[in-house]
């Protein structure tokens, strides 16, 4: 039984690359298999791309042997360990380690001494982020923290979703409020007296499509707008 099922997955995984066979630059070096690592890789396995999955836990390692295009039992904190593995060829590569911060600065310094041109690291406090950051990793995220502070703005106000980029701008899935109802966007004056931008509109019953300057909003309306985290904070706590 066992052998048929690591059959079934094989020929799973080949049906898999003949549909979507990555591109030169669709090559990814996952370094990390716990929750945050296994669960990105599988996802990008999902999407197409070739993934080398690395662990120090021969176990974990064995777990994702067969969803994902390689996997090696390795310590990356080992510049030559990463040049057997051949990581340098590939276009991106994510430090998905979190707990031992040593492991995650070693390992994030020798994929740029190795010229990897795409690093991802995830970090687990900001000051974490800051020392990556100082090291010249292209990408650091907080999950946790980032988490967490999506979820405290929807615990806290009438927010459906809300994302957060850089430069202190977000987007942010929200009921209308009466502001933004009954009248024409371009007459609404939102952007105007609240600098939001009404992005989408999605009506009960009906898929999310775009909002334009002609687009009238009623009440019950689920919207998506931009601008400013403060100000779409202001904006949907309107009544």
């Amino acid at each position: 039984m066992a052998n048929y099922l690591h059959s079934l997955r094989k020929r799973r995984r080949q049906r898999l690359t003949e549909q979507h066979r990555p591109t030169g630059d669709q090559r990814v070096a996952v370094i990390g298999l716990g929750r945050f690592g296994s669960s990105l890789a599988n996802e990008l396995m999902r999407r197409g791309w070739d993934v080398l999955g690395i662990d120090t836990d021969a176990r974990l390692v064995q777990k994702y042997s067969d969803s994902l295009t390689h996997a090696a039992t390795a310590d990356c904190t080992d510049p030559d360990v990463l040049n057997q593995l051949g990581v340098h060829d590939f276009s991106s590569a994510v430090v998905g380690i979190g707990s031992d911060i040593e492991a995650s600065i070693l390992i994030s310094s020798n994929l740029l001494e190795a010229g990897v041109p795409n690093i991802w690291a995830k970090a687990i406090s900001r000051q974490h982020g800051k020392i990556l950051e100082r090291l010249g990793v292209h990408h650091v995220v907080l999950p946790e923290h980032e988490m967490g502070e999506r979820v405290a703005h929807l615990v806290t106000g009438r927010m459906l979703d809300f994302i957060e980029f850089d430069d202190d701008y977000a987007l942010v899935k929200t009921v209308a409020p009466k502001a933004a109802t009954g009248r024409p966007l371009g007459q609404s004056r939102v952007r105007s007296e609240y600098g939001i931008t009404v992005v989408g509109i999605k009506r009960p019953g009906e898929d999310f499509t775009y909002a334009t300057a002609d687009t009238v909003v009623e009440k019950g309306d689920i919207i998506v707008v931009t601008g400013k985290t403060s100000a779409v904070e202001t904006f949907t706590e309107l009544p």
